[in-house]
């Protein structure tokens, strides 16, 4: 994003200018020491055998990359022409802390104590990767052939690309088919312009895939976008919606956006075009995230979707508003905290299908970690969280 080294230059600006563009190199320079902490690099996708594990998820890869030649890397953040495709088996380790990502002190790991891989191959074509969906789809008994499609976020490498889509899957207990889209991100924090124009050419490329998840006839189809994913993966919505030749989109599962690093005023636009959705966009947001002020500062301080204040606004458009300010998160920049939302996913959703947003004195009760208690506007999670909407 910003180099410190171009502080002298811009102190000589105005004294407001100054005080942002200091906040912006503050606000970096501890995105950067988050990011430099425990990253993937080449090597972490060799396969490796599995002695012991807390499971296993088969992960199945759409990607906007170019192939990587170094071993274990499969593909690099370079941009590919076409969308190629992949699968990888990844292994959970006994000792897993949900909400992270047990990374090797060196690859490519031992699954005792690590996320490592079983095996990880490229697929020959699109063929093959529909072929893989169906076929995983048709091993789950009725009531569970889902797929849920993970659209990651900015300054993110491959190899954690797939380790976190296993990890919310894990955590989640998520009966569907994990299918990854990963775009061109170059996993480095000085490359938001680049990741940015990464993530708007993929565009067109999750419209199909999309496309793809539904045409191999699941009975739901659910998306998790992650910050800027976000962007892309409500564009192509839009674009499905306005094509004139939708899929089944009764079969349209829920839409998480999770510290959607996308403009506000975007955000407006693209569901006024798609119009009040059949069922709510869910937008998880903490306003601590140190990331999106980051964003904000480079949007000239026009709100990101994530940090956004009005809720009322959101709501009036579909969307619920889940609050995760008062989680603690896992990483620095409080912009990962989606990752532990995994761990109350099944409760979640029965609360949210049971109807968030009828009688102000509905009850659910609920059992495990939620143990929420509607009372709206505002319900209170044990997570701790909150979930605001219009009543």
């Amino acid at each position: 994003m910003f180099e410190v080294q171009c502080l002298p230059v811009l102190l000589r600006r105005p004294q407001a200018t100054r005080r942002r563009w200091r906040v912006a190199v503050v606000l970096t320079s501890a995105l950067t020491v988050a990011a430099c902490a425990a990253r993937p690099e080449a090597g972490h996708l060799s396969p490796v055998a599995a002695t012991e594990t807390a499971g296993t998820r088969d992960v199945l890869v759409a990607t906007t990359r170019s192939r990587d030649p170094h071993p274990g890397t499969l593909y690099s953040g370079e941009r590919s022409e076409r969308l190629d495709y992949a699968r990888i088996k990844v292994s959970i380790p006994p000792s897993h802390r949900v909400g992270e990502i047990e990374w090797p002190s060196r690859p490519p790991g031992d699954s005792r104590r690590d996320f490592t891989v079983q095996n990880a191959a490229y697929l020959p074509g699109e063929k093959a990767f529909v072929d893989a969906l169906k076929a995983q789809l048709a091993a789950r008994p009725k009531g569970r052939r889902k797929v849920m499609i993970f659209i990651h976020g900015y300054n993110t490498a491959f190899a954690e690309a797939v380790y976190r889509t296993a990890q919310i899957a894990h955590d989640a207990r998520s009966p569907a088919v994990p299918v990854l889209f990963t775009w061109a991100s170059r996993g480095r924090i000085g490359q938001y312009i680049y990741d940015h124009n990464s993530a708007t050419v993929a565009r067109d490329d999750l419209e199909h895939v999309i496309r793809l998840a539904f045409a191999t006839s699941p009975e739901q189809v659910n998306i998790l976008a992650h910050s800027m994913g976000s962007w892309i993966a409500v564009e192509a919505l839009r674009q499905i919606k306005i094509s004139g030749r939708p899929p089944d989109m009764s079969r349209l599962g829920s839409i998480f956006l999770a510290a959607p690093d996308l403009d506000v005023d975007v955000f407006k636009s693209q569901m006024r075009r798609f119009g009040r959705p059949r069922k709510p966009f869910y937008i998880v947001l903490s306003k601590d995230d140190k990331a999106l002020a980051v964003s904000d500062f480079i949007a000239g301080t026009r709100s990101r979707l994530g940090s956004y204040q009005n809720t009322d606004e959101l709501t009036a458009l579909g969307a619920v508003v889940i609050d995760m300010t008062q989680v603690k998160a896992a990483d620095p920049a409080n912009h990962g905290k989606f990752a532990q939302l995994a761990e109350v996913a099944p409760e979640l959703q029965t609360v949210l299908e049971a109807g968030v947003g009828n009688r102000r004195d509905r009850a659910v009760k609920q059992q495990g970690a939620l143990r929420a208690v509607i009372a709206l506007p505002i319900s209170i999670l044990s997570a701790p969280g909150r979930v605001v909407e219009d009543h």
